[in-house]
């Protein structure tokens, strides 16, 4: 049987046969006086290979090239699309990859002046996220953002590449999901997918709305892509999550318990990761599943510490952060400084001077240090808005005792002979509930108004 499309391949649970690696040439243009590039050409230049790596293409060639004055129809110069010629036939390629935006035109100019299939970034990224995507909802979410991308291009793909490989389309040959239909055909296909995926978002809330009801407090994971996410996820929450040294290697959402140090507990969220220059149709494509970091009641911010680029990938979290209706410094963040264990003796000193002036926590998800100084930060940050109060209870009152345990932080205990004398962390969100457990009410300051009857 052929399978002819991503969701089905995913609703069956079937992986492509393997085929040969595609030869590919990767090209990152550099232009001049282009503002808010705070990247050397070579850190970005190895990331585009690494998307390239990402889905196991045969990178053969990869090279930087100065773009004096984009060309409307082909991005490049007649004497720079010549060398890139020569050296598409030189290595056989079947596919260059640029890593910049292309114009339809442009995509299907440079196609036919190669002779080989031609992705831009945005249309790399989409066929990473098209492999990725194993629940039904990444497969709609991918799906949707594939169609917004093609809506305006209506480029068909070409069919000399005769083989069947996993993705979304944008590679494949016969029996791959191609955008063949015009603009109506498009609309109305986004239209669906997006009522199946206001359902997704329908049952998230329900689930947010039983968590606050629970007084579980959710804590999303965010970073660049390969920052370790998914191993400080896994060591936090004894789970196994898979991690991997790839671009994009976690792609669904995945929530699981978190126990803090004075036995609250919250719910931990890994999104996917975020990049420089992350296409739009993605952001918006994803809304469902990053809801749960623009709802969230913590978010932490991990970085890789240990890369050169660090602070450069840090500007491009916070940009999409921005761009989600998450502003750093209105909402509650924590910076985990990830991958000491990497860093030289001396930069590891400076580091870890620096974590200290900017209330950063510097760990290794992979060795296991620094883990109990994080979620004590966590704890701390989620406590923020919790008064703290000190109460007597009868040794002999286990049910109550066992309550406390349950819905608020036992940060002292002393066991008499009477009684127990506790100091205890109360969540804003449980104070009414747990005082009148308590036996007590709120002081006149405290209380909220009476409700209005008419």
């Amino acid at each position: 049987m052929q399978l002819t499309d991503t969701a089905e391949r995913a609703s069956l649970g079937t992986k492509p046969t393997a085929e040969p690696r595609t030869r590919t040439i990767v090209l990152l243009p550099v232009l001049r006086g282009v503002e808010g590039e705070e990247r050397e050409p070579e850190g970005r230049l190895a990331e585009a290979v690494g998307l390239a790596d990402a889905i196991a293409l045969d990178v053969v060639e990869a090279r930087t090239v100065n773009v004096r004055q984009p060309r409307p129809a082909t991005l490049f110069g007649t004497g720079t699309l010549d060398d890139i010629i020569a050296l598409a036939k030189s290595v056989e390629a079947e596919l260059v990859i640029v890593d910049h935006p292309l114009t339809p035109v442009q995509q299907r100019n440079l196609e036919r002046a190669l002779g080989a299939k031609v992705l831009d970034r945005t249309a790399l990224i989409l066929e990473i996220f098209g492999e990725r995507a194993q629940t039904a909802e990444g497969v709609l979410q991918v799906e949707l953002a594939h169609l917004t991308y093609q809506k305006s291009r209506l480029v068909r793909s070409w069919t000399h590449l005769e083989r069947q490989r996993g993705g979304f389309g944008f590679l494949g040959g016969p029996g791959e999901t191609q955008i063949e239909a015009d603009r109506r055909q498009i609309a109305e296909r986004i239209g669906r997918v997006e009522e199946a995926l206001e359902d997704v978002r329908r049952t998230r809330s329900l689930a947010r709305e039983q968590r606050k009801r629970n007084n579980q407090p959710v804590v999303a994971l965010v970073g660049y892509t390969n920052a370790g996410k998914s191993t400080l996820f896994n060591a936090l929450a004894g789970e196994h999550v898979e991690s991997r040294d790839l671009l994009f290697a976690t792609l669904d959402p995945t929530l699981r318990k978190l126990a803090l140090p004075h036995g609250r507990t919250a719910v931990l969220s890994d999104t996917v990761g975020f990049i420089s220059h992350l296409p739009t149709a993605l952001v918006a494509a994803f809304r469902a599943t990053l809801e749960e970091v623009t709802l969230a009641d913590l978010v932490i911010h991990v970085r890789d510490i240990a890369h050169e680029e660090t602070e450069a990938q840090a500007a491009d979290v916070y940009a999409t952060l921005r761009a989600l209706g998450v502003e750093p410094g209105h909402r509650p963040m924590l910076e985990v400084w990830n991958k000491a264990d990497l860093l030289a003796p001396e930069e590891r000193a400076d580091r870890e001077r620096a974590s200290e002036g900017q209330d950063a926590v510097l760990i290794s998800a992979e060795t296991g240090e620094g883990l109990d100084a994080l979620r004590a930060a966590i704890e701390d940050a989620l406590a923020a808005d919790s008064a703290v109060r000190e109460v007597v209870i009868p040794a002999a009152d286990g049910a109550l005792l066992a309550w406390l345990y349950r819905n608020v932080e036992v940060l002292e205990r002393v066991d008499r002979e009477a009684d127990v004398a506790l100091k205890v962390r109360i969540p804003e969100a449980r104070l009414r509930d747990t005082l009148a457990k308590l036996g007590e009410t709120l002081p006149t300051e405290e209380r909220a108004p009476a409700p209005y009857v008419p």
